[in-house]
């Protein structure tokens, strides 16, 4: 959906019911005020002609309005469409979360995308209505709203932390943008002047439902030891500098985050809500589902996510490391693989350290040594990008040229890292025996498009 595409009366009455589908779709923007709300914003409906409806908060704030202090539009939870899109703007919206903007500009982001700095503007535009950069800053901005109402980080190490360069720059950007202060907005916040702490914690907002007992039980099975820990209520892991604690709770979920730096406080939480899944729409794909085959499963499990993941390179690794033996040897092999060759022995190894790392002797075949081998070094060049700069297709056919990567495995990664939500990880045992036992023939995946990722989300939690 296009800045053009935005239907007046269809918006006002979804703002009128306060109607928590569009929550994230859209931004209600009142020219009396000079606020924007979300569409369940609790305060009066305003009057038709006093409103205006923009696609993303950047457009909004662009036109001079101010985000709402009631309903808190850093906390809405992300476009559906922009989440799974794998074209350029999504893509390049991913890469903005990462925040390749923050640390190279538009210079910086075009070039992950192989496309001219004047292309990728004029697309933003023409779809957004503003310019990359203008995402990027309310991206910061709004991160920093979010950070000084909920926690008390020191103001200096908030601006850092959602991606300024400099406190200056931070306090000049709100200033000239909400019309207020950093402190002033903590002040009227009610929230502390802040004290040093390595320690934060945020609420990830989400659309209801949310299956997180299937989602945690899949991560369980799979967590890594030392890496990883996932029981009944959370999931906690080591990241570069600290550790991150998701905890799903009514409406949102909880993420407590330790970190030595905060300035890589931004690609956390994004990396932590594709973990979680957390922008899907689960009312269109249960309409989709609901009609096929798959009906009774997705009445069983309404709001089953597909987990996602933390790191692209991960995941790869995980789904080569996981052919043909069972869930648990591959836990196995990859706790020896992090024990080994990660940083610390915690941390999952990158590309590099993969490269680097002798991996006889720890129970993995040659030609699976092999594999990953290739694997680490095809993304080490750049030639392989698996966290998203690259357009889905193109990246599973790459993967494809790897030595030892087949069609599952390939469609494994899109699954979990590319965030494709039809990837169907074709010629799963699991799969095609819980299909067999449900009477559901082969010939029903095709109906099952564009969401096959939770059809097999779907399948393997029945299995």
């Amino acid at each position: 959906m296009s800045v053009a595409e935005l239907d007046f009366a269809s918006c006002y009455r979804a703002v009128a019911a306060r109607d928590a589908r569009f929550d994230g779709r859209f931004y209600t923007a009142v020219t009396s005020t000079r606020i924007y709300c979300r569409p369940i914003c609790p305060a009066r409906t305003p009057a038709s002609r006093n409103v205006r409806f923009y696609r993303h908060a950047a457009s909004a704030e662009a036109a001079g309005f101010r985000p709402c202090k009631r309903c808190r539009p850093e906390l809405s939870p992300g476009d559906p469409g922009w989440d799974h899109r794998g074209d350029l703007i999504g893509r390049a919206l991913r890469l903005i979360d990462e925040g390749v903007a923050d640390d190279g500009g538009v210079t910086r982001l075009a070039g992950r995308l192989h496309i001219t700095e004047r292309h990728l503007h004029r697309l933003f535009t023409a779809e957004i209505g503003v310019g990359p950069l203008a995402v990027a800053r309310t991206k910061r901005l709004l991160l920093a709203k979010q950070l000084l109402t909920e926690t008390g980080l020191p103001i200096t190490d908030v601006a850092f932390a959602s991606g300024f360069g400099s406190v200056r720059q931070f306090n000049a950007t709100m200033k000239e943008t909400y019309g207020f202060t950093p402190g002033e907005l903590r002040a009227t916040a009610g929230g502390s002047r802040g004290v040093a702490d390595t320690s934060l914690r945020l609420r990830l907002h989400r659309r209801e439902p949310y299956d997180s007992g299937t989602l945690l039980r899949f991560l369980r099975a799979r967590a890594i030891p030392g890496l990883e820990t996932v029981d009944e209520t959370s999931y906690s892991r080591v990241v570069p500098g600290g550790t991150v604690t998701l905890t799903p709770l009514p409406g949102h979920v909880r993420l407590d985050v330790e970190l030595d730096d905060t300035r890589g406080l931004a690609r956390v939480v994004a990396r932590c809500r594709r973990l979680l899944d957390l922008d899907a729409d689960p009312q269109a794909i249960a309409d989709a589902l609901g009609g096929t085959s798959l009906g009774p499963l997705v009445a069983a499990r309404p709001g089953l996510r597909v987990p996602g993941a933390w790191d692209g390179f991960e995941v790869a690794v995980r789904a080569v490391v996981g052919q043909q033996i069972s869930v648990a040897g591959a836990r196995t092999l990859l706790g020896r693989i992090v024990a080994r060759a990660g940083q610390g022995g915690v941390l999952f190894p990158t590309p590099e350290e993969l490269l680097g790392a002798d991996l006889e002797g720890l129970g993995l075949t040659g030609r699976r040594i092999a594999t990953l081998r290739a694997l680490a070094a095809r993304v080490a060049e750049g030639e392989i990008d698996l966290d998203g700069a690259q357009e889905p297709a193109q990246t599973v056919s790459r993967l494809l040229l790897v030595p030892g990567i087949g069609p599952w495995t390939a469609s494994y990664v899109a699954l979990r890292a590319l965030r494709d939500p039809d990837a169907w990880p074709d010629g799963d045992l699991v799969l095609r025996r819980t299909m067999a036992r449900l009477d559901i023939s082969e010939d029903h995946i095709e109906r099952w498009r564009p969401w096959r990722a939770y059809a097999a989300l779907h399948l393997w939690s029945a299995s």
